[in-house]
């Protein structure tokens, strides 16, 4: 009986510090609404590549980036981006990560020396099979920071646009 009450006090002690942070999350959310389609690849209201995910059916942006993040980056970055001893867990670090920064940083790499860990990303800028498919790695991304996109890999999709054949057939040169 003594732990329930005391319970229900940490309990409620902890609102005012978790409310922020569900606040934070429906911004992140609400920022990452798609609110224009270009042929199949969905834009947020600033113009940068998003998500929608109607049931368990996911644009095709996001399943490429499902595939592609689970060929090149889960090595270093966990499946479904959940982190690892060796590199972040992307699905928290993307929630402060613009789509600009984003591109820079998948593109050019980066170095954090600090702590006395040198933590280094390699830069991908000259990998066809990463930087073709940079906008659907930010949307796969994208969708698992803000909580919108499960683990695992999508059960349906939308089918590939053309505007994403006209890509991919152009940056891979074929």
């Amino acid at each position: 009986m003594f732990f329930r009450p005391v319970l229900l006090a940490c309990a409620l002690a902890l609102v005012p510090m978790v409310a922020p942070v569900v606040a934070h999350a429906d911004d992140d959310a609400q920022k990452a609404k798609a609110v224009k389609d270009e042929g199949g690849q969905y834009l947020d209201a600033e113009g940068n590549p998003t998500f929608k995910i109607n049931g368990d059916t996911v644009d095709y942006y996001t399943y490429a980036g499902y595939i592609r993040y689970h060929s090149d980056c889960h090595v270093c970055h966990g499946p479904d981006a959940m982190g690892s001893t060796y590199a972040p867990a992307l699905k928290d670090s993307m929630k402060h990560i613009s789509y600009a920064d984003f591109l820079g940083i998948v593109a050019g790499g980066k170095k954090d020396l600090g702590g006395g860990k040198e933590k280094v990303m390699p830069a991908f800028g000259n990998n066809k099979n990463v930087y073709c498919y940079m906008d659907a790695l930010y949307v796969y991304l994208r969708a698992r920071a803000v909580g919108d996109m499960p683990r695992g890999r999508p059960p349906h999709h939308e089918d590939k646009p053309q505007a994403a054949k006209d890509h991919e057939k152009e940056c891979m040169g074929s």
